[in-house]
């Protein structure tokens, strides 16, 4: 292991070096498995809907179950990041959902697969805020939003993986070795984590947890104005990626009668658009600010995801529009590059990855109930109609962000000495 000493100078205020690079490189590879593992079910959910002979509601019902779950995942690990250190809470997250994405390819029955997806969904939601806290806290201001997002682009790549697995080794293999087959990666990465990731400087020089308790969610107050809004962004933004990809893949299978393996394909063409979204935004945000970058690009995606959606006959009349709305609403989902550094930068140190793990997964959770209504409103208008509100939620969050704070170049610890 690392060893866990506070030196002279935090690592926030040296120059990018090989210890940024390690921390970055780590958080991103738990990041990719994670929103892999996540997101791997959405691909995988005809055909094991037509082996377990789960109904749309009940295929659903898993779906918004294993979101839920991340919802708790974030609150208890965001609270064990701040009490025992961010690199044993990510060891531990990765641990979980690696267990709970094997045992799926065991799941004999509808109650079997919400059990193991509820566990995979606990340690899925718990690795995002005690990762980006690490990357928040160690990079320098300057570079910050550029290795955040570094980071955050192991979400459209997870989703990119998912989309080849499964249009790939499915077919060949079948669902149940596919999720086994996806769990092997976890083992691997909680080794390195536990032997090359150092903790955190800034949290072992803020006492290390020891003073962690009743006071310090009381001193969220003067901030609660804050934890508020950046709150409702994120729910605004969380509804808005969801409403897109929690049934995207099964919309373009059922309703558009795309194979899987073309499907795919199409998810593909939008992952890369998002890797390129995810990528650019934190250079971006480094220099323009991250409301401006925010706004920009919640408006692209939402003009994106029309012509999947209701546009789609238009759409597809036009040689190359409907593939360019698709890469123009995964390049919009680059907006989540900028969540945890905006989050971070408002926050103080002990009690920032608490806020993280809540603000991201408790509005993660909420979209339990995503997928069950999109299954209950689309009976009434159709797929399309439904799926196109994650346009305007997307527009809404764009706009919600002026209200709050511009933070690009703010110290991380600016706040604790305040």
């Amino acid at each position: 292991m690392m060893p866990e000493r506070i030196a002279d100078a935090l690592l926030n205020q040296m120059p990018i070096g090989r210890a940024h690079r390690r921390i970055a490189a780590l958080c991103f590879a738990a990041w990719i498995f994670d929103f892999y593992d996540l997101t791997l079910y959405s691909f995988l959910l005809v055909p094991v809907a037509r082996e377990l002979h789960l109904s749309p509601a009940q295929s659903s019902l898993a779906l918004g179950t294993s979101l839920l779950m991340t919802a708790a995942g974030g609150v208890l690990f965001g609270f064990i990041g701040d009490r025992f250190g961010r690199r044993p809470a990510i060891a531990a997250t990765v641990a979980i959902y690696g267990l709970g994405t094997l045992m799926c390819a065991a799941s004999r029955s509808l109650g079997e697969l919400i059990v193991w997806r509820s566990i995979a969904g606990l340690g899925i939601g718990g690795g995002w805020a005690p990762g980006q806290s690490l990357v928040a806290e160690t990079v320098p201001p300057q570079s910050r939003a550029s290795y955040a997002a570094f980071v955050q682009t192991g979400s459209p790549l997870g989703v990119l993986l998912a989309a080849a697995v499964s249009g790939y080794v499915e077919p060949l293999a079948g669902w149940r070795w596919t999720f086994a087959l996806s769990a092997m990666p976890a083992a691997a990465v909680m080794i390195a984590v536990l032997k090359w990731l150092p903790e955190s400087d800034v949290w072992l020089r803020s006492g290390g947890g020891e003073h962690l308790g009743r006071a310090d969610f009381a001193a969220l107050r003067p901030y609660r104005r804050i934890i508020a809004l950046t709150f409702f962004v994120t729910l605004l933004n969380s509804q808005a990626y969801w409403f897109t990809y929690s049934w995207l893949p099964g919309y373009l299978e059922l309703t558009r009668g795309l194979t899987q393996l073309a499907a795919g394909r199409r998810m593909i063409g939008m992952q890369v658009g998002a890797v390129a979204g995810y990528a650019i935004f934190g250079m971006l945000a480094d220099r323009y600010g991250r409301r401006p970058m925010f706004c920009v690009f919640g408006m692209i995606m939402a003009a994106g995801l029309l012509p999947t959606t209701i546009l789609w006959d238009q759409a597809i009349r036009a040689r190359g529009v409907l593939q360019g709305a698709m890469v123009a609403a995964g390049f919009g989902t680059g907006i989540w590059s900028g969540v945890a550094p905006m989050i971070s930068e408002l926050l103080p140190t002990r009690v920032r990855t608490t806020a993280l793990g809540m603000i991201l997964n408790v509005t993660r959770g909420f979209q339990f109930f995503t997928p069950i209504f999109i299954t209950a409103m689309s009976a009434h208008v159709g797929f399309a109609p439904t799926l196109a509100l994650g346009a305007l939620f997307a527009a809404a969050g764009a706009m919600m962000i002026w209200t709050l704070p511009e933070t690009r170049g703010r110290i991380i610890t600016a706040l604790d000495e305040a």
